[in-house]
């Protein structure tokens, strides 16, 4: 066991655990965080993506020690002040969510996409959220929440 102390939206959290542990693990046991979703445990799914320095990363797959004092963001962190985050908002006005178990995936995986790629074409969409699988096949309600939450963004 070891103090590993983590920068999870935006608040450092020290917890002792095995440094091998996944971060999902400590982000779900340890801080009580439910946005990001054990899946399929291989990082195949998106289900557990979180967003470390910006970049979408799969954290059911990613060590504990390997995060070091980059910043966490999860599902959790892109509300501010009370107030939704454009991608949040645009995935609820087109109806996104179905089963809802990989609405964490998708939204951090487009936020991640729309910080590089501010106002994407469909294949640029296609492209950065491929991977991040959807059971309910909502792709193309995802595809006019991203677009949406572009248009606000800009």
């Amino acid at each position: 066991m070891a103090n590993i102390t983590l920068r999870v939206n935006g608040k450092a959290h020290t917890v002792d655990v095995e440094p091998s542990t996944p971060l999902l693990y400590v982000l779900r046991n340890d801080l009580d965080l439910s946005g990001p979703r054990f899946g399929c445990g291989l990082g195949q799914c998106g289900a557990c993506t979180v967003l470390l320095k910006g970049e979408a990363v799969r954290s059911c797959i990613r060590p504990v020690s390997a995060v070091g004092n980059d910043e966490i963001t999860t599902l959790e962190g892109l509300a501010q002040n009370g107030k939704l985050h454009p991608i949040q908002q645009a995935w609820i006005d087109e109806q996104v969510p179905q089963c809802g178990f990989c609405q964490n995936g998708q939204i951090l995986t487009a936020k991640a996409l729309l910080d590089k790629t501010p106002n994407p074409t469909d294949a640029q969409i296609r492209q950065g959220m491929n991977g991040t699988l959807c059971r309910c096949m909502t792709y193309y309600r995802i595809n006019a929440a991203i677009k949406r939450a572009a248009k606000v963004m800009a």
